[in-house]
C-alpha cells in the first residue's frame, strides 16, 4: 500500500482548519459543490489504485463473539473462521443479529464480548488497518445521495476507498449500468441501486466483502451475474460473508445466527 500526504492548503474547503485536515485530496469540499465534507483520518491517505498492492491473503476469525442491542443480547459465543477463497452465508430469523454481526466485524458496532481478528499471510493485522484498507461493507442502506448522479456517487465512493478511477468503467460494464450513470440516483430502481452499490466492490477491490442481503432486490438474471462476480472474487483469494434469507448462488458454508423474529 502506498501512502500520500493529505491536502494541507485551503483548497476548496470552507475553513482553513478543515482544509488542514483534509483527507480527500483533489476531491475538496466547497459550499458551492454538492459533495460530502471530509472526515479527518490522521495525516496520510491511501494512494489511488494501491490498496491491494502486496495486500496478501486475509483470514478472518471470530472468537466467542457476543453482540447486544439495547436490552437484548442478540447472540453470544459465536465462533467462525474464513480462510482466503471461502464464502459463508449468515442465516437466521429476522432480528437474529445477522446485520449487527456484519457491523461488528466492520467496526461500526462494539461487541459485548469476544474478538474479531484479521490475519494477513499468517501475521495479525491491526483491525483498524484491515477495516479501512481491506474491507468492504454493503448494507441495507447504500449511502447514496439521491439527488446526485449515479456516476458522481460511484466516483465518490471509489475515490474514498482509494480505488483507481480507471476501474470504474469496467465495473459499470460488468454490472450493466452503462445507460444509467447520468441519471440521478433517485430515478434508479431498487435493483439498479443495488448493482450501483456492488460496483464499488469491483472498482475499488478489497479482499474482504461483508454483504447484507446483497441479492434481495435483484432479478434472476442479475443474481446469476453477481454470483459469477462473487466466484471470481473468491478465486482471487478474497473472502465473502453475507447475511441472507435466500441461498447464495455460489458454494458457501452456512453459519446460523441465534435469536428470534
Amino acid at each position: 500500500i502506498r501512502l500520500r500526504d493529505r491536502a494541507t492548503d485551503a483548497g476548496a474547503h470552507r475553513s482553513p482548519a478543515r482544509a488542514a485536515k483534509a483527507c480527500c485530496g483533489s476531491r475538496r469540499y466547497s459550499a458551492r459543490l454538492r459533495a460530502r465534507p471530509c472526515i479527518p483520518v490522521g495525516v496520510m491517505d491511501i494512494e489511488s489504485g494501491s490498496q491491494n498492492a502486496g495486500a496478501g491473503m486475509i483470514r478472518l476469525t471470530l472468537d466467542g463473539l457476543a453482540v447486544r442491542r439495547g436490552e437484548r443480547r442478540l447472540f453470544d459465543g459465536l465462533n467462525l473462521t474464513l480462510d482466503p477463497g471461502e464464502a459463508v452465508a449468515l442465516t437466521g430469523a429476522n432480528g437474529a443479529g445477522k446485520s449487527s454481526l456484519l457491523r461488528a466485524i466492520a467496526g461500526l458496532l462494539t461487541p459485548e464480548a469476544g474478538i474479531v481478528r484479521f490475519e494477513r499471510d499468517g501475521q495479525d493485522l491491526e483491525p483498524e488497518v484491515a477495516r479501512t484498507r481491506h474491507l468492504h461493507l454493503i448494507g441495507h442502506q447504500d449511502g447514496f445521495r439521491s439527488g446526485r448522479t449515479a456516476r458522481d456517487e460511484l466516483a465518490f465512493q471509489v475515490g474514498w476507498c482509494g480505488g483507481d478511477p480507471g476501474g470504474i468503467d469496467d465495473a459499470v460494464r460488468a454490472l450493466g449500468l452503462e445507460g444509467l450513470m447520468d441519471l440521478e440516483v433517485r430515478r434508479l430502481s431498487a435493483g439498479q441501486r443495488r448493482r450501483l452499490a456492488l460496483a464499488r466492490l469491483l472498482a475499488a477491490p478489497r479482499p474482504v466483502w461483508l454483504l447484507d442481503e446483497p441479492l434481495s432486490p435483484l432479478d434472476a438474471r442479475w443474481r446469476a451475474e453477481v454470483g459469477q462476480l462473487m466466484q471470481a472474487h473468491l478465486a482471487g483469494g478474497g473472502i465473502l460473508l453475507a447475511a441472507v434469507h435466500d441461498p447464495l448462488p455460489i458454494p458457501a458454508r452456512t453459519c446460523e445466527v441465534g435469536g428470534t423474529a
